[in-house]
C-alpha cells in the first residue's frame, strides 16, 4: 500500500457521516469486569472521563491526557467470555479477585452504534475494514472524530461504536456520553470475581480461552 494512500489512515476524512446501513440498534446483554477497591474503583455503569490512555484502544477523548469532563468511555462486551479476555489478555490467566466484579444488564433502551464488524462506513471514508486491528493511536484518533461530529452536542446521534475485540473476535459495545441514559438503575447480575457464580462462568471462559484459573 502506497504512503499517499495508507490502508488505515491516521485520521479520518471529514466530515464524517452515516448512512442506514452503517448503524445497527442493540439491545442485547451487556458485560463489563470493574475494579471496586483500590486507587480507581469503578462502578458498573460509570464512563471514565480520563483519558486518552495508551493501552486502550477506542478512547474518545481528545489529547492531551487528563479529565475530560464533556467525555467519557465505558468498555463492555456481548459477552462475558469476551470480558474475560479482554480484561487479562495481558496475564493470560484469569484472577478471581474480590476487588474486581462481573457486572451485566441490558439498554434501558436500544442503542444506536456504528456498527465497524460489518457495515462498510470506514471503506467509505477512506480506511478499510481491517480498521479496528489498526494500531491503537489510528483506532483512538478515529473515535475521537467519531465522537466529536457523530456522538457529541444536542444533536448526538450515537451511543457509541460496535466494534470486534481483538483478541476473540466476538463483538464489543464502546459506550459514548450519549449511552448514560440507557442503563438501567440496575444491573441484571453483579458479583465480585471471587464469588461461586462468577467462578463458574471463569470456568467456561478460561475453557474457551485454554487459559489457566488463579
Amino acid at each position: 500500500m502506497s504512503p499517499k494512500h495508507p490502508k488505515n489512515p491516521l485520521f479520518p476524512k471529514i466530515p464524517l457521516t452515516t448512512e442506514h446501513q452503517h448503524l445497527i440498534t442493540y439491545d442485547q446483554a451487556l458485560w463489563r469486569i470493574h475494579t471496586t477497591v483500590g486507587t480507581h474503583p469503578s462502578a458498573w455503569d460509570e464512563l471514565r472521563n480520563y483519558g486518552p490512555i495508551s493501552r486502550f484502544r477506542w478512547d474518545p477523548h481528545p489529547s492531551p491526557t487528563q479529565q475530560h469532563s464533556e467525555v467519557g468511555v465505558s468498555y463492555t462486551a456481548t459477552g462475558y467470555a469476551t470480558a474475560f479476555a479482554e480484561v487479562f489478555q495481558d496475564d493470560q490467566a484469569i484472577t478471581l479477585s474480590a476487588s474486581r466484579a462481573l457486572s451485566g444488564w441490558y439498554p434501558s433502551r436500544p442503542l444506536t452504534l456504528l456498527d465497524l464488524v460489518k457495515s462498510d462506513w470506514a471503506v467509505h471514508h477512506g480506511a478499510s475494514a481491517s480498521l479496528p486491528q489498526a494500531t491503537k493511536n489510528i483506532c483512538r484518533n478515529w473515535s475521537h472524530n467519531i465522537w466529536e461530529q457523530l456522538g457529541n452536542g444536542s444533536d448526538a446521534l450515537l451511543d457509541g461504536l460496535y466494534v470486534p475485540s481483538t483478541k476473540l473476535g466476538d463483538s464489543m459495545v464502546v459506550l459514548f456520553p450519549r449511552a448514560k441514559d440507557a442503563f438501567p438503575v440496575a444491573p441484571n447480575f453483579s458479583r465480585a470475581l471471587n464469588h461461586a457464580a462468577v467462578a463458574a462462568m471463569a470456568v467456561a471462559a478460561a475453557s474457551r480461552l485454554r487459559w489457566p484459573i488463579r
